[in-house]
């Protein structure tokens, strides 16, 4: 019985002994980051911009894989199942794990399946009308649609998106009735804002500054907490009198949960690093996006309250899908 212990003491002992080893020895070959979304959408560049710019930190390449279908599910569900030996990274954002999980019962991923690693970038958006809308700012969008109850529609990219619960939360905080028209893109919605067969949409700040600086719809107040500094002038939908109102989108890094303790901290650090040098902030930047760069705790915290959050949005939407 004593010999047993015995071995079992050092067979624990030699684990404990390997774990730095092993996280000195990390990595040793090339790792693979997954966006579940298409080349050139904001997961996909904000992801291409972290792997270029940590690759130098690690000394191995980062390998975007895309993995895009059933709305970012796909792809997702695919980091989920990765081996969690830290070889393996995952961009993931509001809709994949903190919204589907409220909309669909049998999604094949959960939260608790990923290591959170850091917030990389918030994605407020901005509650934009069509020209022909006689409202200029929050307070007359919610007495326009007062007046005329049902008439008044939002545009989204689909029905549970980020962009459909966002307005939804909008209409339930302002206690208004405004009909939601689902789009499959927020390029189409925009494009009938503009056209003006649709009253309203909120997208996010690099998707509707187009539009808006060319005079083609009308900006009246930003979902976030507080004003962005690249629209400063711009008010929240809070300042506006819709008090508490705040529902931003985000997107971080993540591993598949189980990946060891040791590897998380270095890219943690590591990517906190790349967020707060020049080059990652004049880039982020360009693209309207501020960068957060937070700890893995403070981020699962945020997580925890994004998910009851984003649960309450779903409720309030009556969000069905298709």
């Amino acid at each position: 019985m004593a010999s047993r212990v015995l071995r079992m003491l050092a067979a624990a002992l030699a684990a404990l002994c390997a774990l730095p080893a092993f996280a000195q020895e990390w990595p040793a070959k090339p790792l693979r980051l997954i966006v579940p979304f298409p080349p050139g959408q904001g997961a996909d560049i904000i992801g291409r911009l972290i792997a270029e710019q940590l690759t130098p930190a690690l000394g191995q390449s980062i390998v975007v894989e895309n993995k895009p279908g059933a709305g970012s599910m796909i792809g997702t569900a695919y980091a989920a199942k990765a081996p969690p030996d830290g070889y393996t990274l995952f961009i993931g954002g509001t809709s994949a794990l903190v919204i589907n999980p409220h909309l669909f019962k049998n999604l094949e991923y959960r939260l608790s399946d990923f290591a959170p690693i850091t917030n990389i970038a918030s994605l407020p958006m901005i509650i934009c009308v069509a020209n022909d809308v006689p409202a200029r700012s929050i307070q007359e969008l919610i007495a326009l649609a007062r007046q005329r109850p049902g008439e008044l529609t939002y545009g989204s990219s689909g029905n549970g998106s980020t962009h459909h619960l966002v307005q939804a939360l909008f209409a339930s905080a302002a206690g208004i009735r405004i009909n939601h028209v689902p789009y499959k893109g927020s390029a189409a919605s925009m494009a009938d804002l503009v056209a003006g067969r649709i009253t309203m949409l909120a997208d996010t700040l690099p998707a509707v500054m187009p539009s808006v600086r060319a005079g083609k719809v009308r900006a009246l107040g930003i979902t976030s907490s507080m004003r962005s500094p690249f629209f400063p002038e711009l008010a929240t939908v809070a300042e506006q009198g819709l008090k508490g109102y705040e529902a931003t989108a985000w997107a971080g890094l993540f591993a598949p949960a189980g990946t060891p303790e040791a590897i998380l901290d270095r890219l943690n650090a590591e990517v906190v690093k790349v967020l707060k040098a020049p080059e990652a902030q004049k880039r982020f930047q360009n693209l309207s996006m501020p960068t957060i760069g937070n700890s893995r705790a403070d981020y699962a915290a945020f997580l925890k309250a994004e998910y009851q959050r984003w649960e309450g949005a779903v409720r309030v939407s009556g969000a069905k899908v298709d």
